[in-house]
């Protein structure tokens, strides 16, 4: 819809990751999503590979991104890519908070994020603490969802 700004409130904290979903797959119908990430000292996803592109681009900090076995650091103002199936993962290495704008082609990426996440007071706060039984479940609950939405985990 030309000129409707939409934007979904619901912040989900997962895997040391906080998301927030700027512009749902709704609107347009399923075309793309926009995702606000803040990714913590040390936070970032396991390698992992999927069928739709994604892109990634560093607002604040930076991050240490391995695209096809290569490590490549993406600093503030600089964009990746990320071609459908391209195994991938990236990490922040840094003292500091990163904050990435991720951008899904076709949408559904923050939809997994809805499943797998949980609901946290702001985009900088921490999901709870989760102890080894809570982060089996967890993982568990990640691997099982994953094929729903076109993602494979990998070996790391």
């Amino acid at each position: 819809m030309r000129g409707q700004i939409t934007r979904t409130c619901l912040t989900l904290g997962w895997w040391e990751t906080r998301t927030q979903s700027l512009w749902p797959a709704k609107t347009p119908p399923g075309r793309y999503c926009l995702i606000d990430m803040h990714i913590p000292p040390g936070g970032g996803p396991p390698p992992h590979r999927h069928d739709f592109e994604e892109m990634f681009s560093v607002l604040e900090g930076e991050i240490e991104a391995t695209f096809r076995g290569k490590k490549t650091v993406i600093r503030a103002g600089e964009t990746i890519n990320i071609p459908a199936c391209a195994p991938h993962q990236f990490q922040n290495k840094r003292g500091q908070s990163a904050r990435l704008l991720c951008l899904c082609s076709p949408a559904g990426q923050e939809e997994f994020f809805k499943e797998v996440g949980v609901p946290v007071a702001t985009r900088t706060t921490s999901p709870p603490p989760l102890d080894e039984e809570a982060e089996a479940v967890f993982l568990a609950k990640v691997k099982a969802l994953a094929p729903k939405y076109r993602t494979e985990l990998l070996p790391r």
